[in-house]
């Protein structure tokens, strides 16, 4: 049975008590010091962990934050995450101070059927992201030997070929979570015969993180809307002046291709016609002094940090028909609220959608959070943005390919 994958359904029918049961979670949580300052990754991570304690495994919590070196880091410990999910799971959550050495192996020792426990992050060791196939898989072995079964439930590390994500369900049983089943059926209805119109709205600062799933949907949407900062380089493609607008001038002639392509296929790509900017990025003390003027006019000495009311109304009006909308990317500087009106508009167009509603996990995740949107209101709400648009570019994602192959 080693390395054959099943459903979580079929584990818990096979009988999860008294085992010990390796979850990949993703719990990779931004942080203001050991404060968690948005905690929606470990509440996705709940529903799977509480069902296999439910059924009396003796769970065993594996996940990273962060980029760390391969090294403990102080700044990147897990202790903050397992705090918070013991509130959420209404019980404790042991804390191994490491992930394969004497603290892992005491606390797992300790669990009683139905108990939990995190391991320190998974990337303090330097073999879960190593090149290496070799180091990579002996790491692995160092995880499985912790457990008896696997459980893949990190979506937002599916696209990583690393070891508690790819090389240990290789040595374990392994099952797919729930949450990470949840996504991809939610991503094949994106690609697989999408209810119409269906409507793609791209966001975020560069072009060149997008052009994959640009260049794949361009074949499958009725209309793309793109805003965010990766709109200038579209809007200079056409010939308009950005002033200091973030532009990446290795991308103009393929956003022009993208426009042309778009022209021939009868797809719409709407861009907003017109933009908020200021004389600076928001930073600092400094009051923000935003304006809004037309998209072929940005001042010199201005930048665009969100579409402008009249663009929000007009993506609003664009997705008020649709029946599948996949949404990745904020409109400008959410953040800052003289710079959220875009974003808002959007999110709040989603939630009115008759039909199929994702939100492309990441920022925009994020920034419907920020903006106290019910998250109940969306269709999907992922928690793989880099994973949704590896998904959407067609590209295979070793976490899925190494549990269904």
């Amino acid at each position: 049975m080693t390395g054959a994958m099943t459903g979580l359904d079929e584990l818990l029918e096979e009988g999860v008590a008294g085992k010990r049961v390796l979850v990949r979670s993703d719990l990779n949580v931004p942080l203001d010091g050991s404060v968690i300052t948005d905690d929606g990754r470990i509440r996705a991570s709940v529903p799977t962990i509480r069902r296999l304690a439910d059924a009396g495994a003796r769970v065993v919590v594996t996940a990273h934050l962060g980029r760390p070196k391969g090294a403990p880091e102080e700044r990147y410990s897990l202790a903050p995450v397992a705090a918070r999910l013991g509130e959420l799971l209404g019980a404790d959550v042991a804390f191994a101070r490491d992930t394969v050495g004497e603290s892992a192996h005491e606390t797992v020792a300790q669990l009683e059927d139905g108990q939990v426990a995190l391991l320190e992050n998974v990337r303090f060791n330097a073999g879960e992201t190593s090149k290496d196939d070799g180091e990579r898989a002996a790491f692995a072995r160092q995880l499985a030997d912790l457990a008896d079964a696997f459980v893949s439930d990190g979506f937002g590390v599916v696209h990583r070929k690393q070891a508690s994500v790819y090389d240990v369900a290789q040595v374990l049983p392994s099952a797919m979570g729930t949450l990470v089943s949840t996504e991809i059926d939610v991503l094949r209805r994106l690609t697989e015969e999408p209810q119409r119109p269906y409507v793609v709205v791209l966001g975020g600062s560069k072009v060149s993180d997008k052009l994959g799933v640009i260049d794949n949907l361009l074949g499958k949407a009725d209309k793309l809307l793109i805003g965010g900062g990766m709109v200038f380089t579209f809007l200079k493609a056409q010939g308009h002046e950005v002033g200091k607008s973030l532009l990446e001038e290795d991308q103009l002639e393929t956003c022009r291709t993208y426009l042309a392509r778009a022209e021939e296929l009868g797809v719409q790509i709407l861009l907003p016609g017109d933009i908020v900017v200021d004389t600076e990025f928001p930073a600092g003390d400094r009051t923000p002094e935003p304006r809004v003027v037309p998209a072929s006019e940005i001042p010199a000495d201005c930048l665009g940090l969100d579409i402008g009311p009249a663009a929000g109304a007009d993506f609003a009006a664009a997705l008020s028909d649709a029946r599948t909308v996949f949404w990745n990317g904020p409109m400008g500087v959410f953040e800052v609220p003289q710079f959220a009106d875009g974003t808002r508009a959007v999110a709040d167009a989603l939630t009115r959608t008759d039909g199929l509603s994702v939100v492309g996990g990441g920022d925009s995740a994020a920034a419907v959070r920020t903006l106290g949107f019910d998250e109940a209101a969306f269709g999907h709400i992922s928690t793989g943005g880099g994973a949704s648009l590896e998904y959407l570019e067609g590209k295979a994602l070793p976490g899925i390919d190494v549990l269904e192959g």
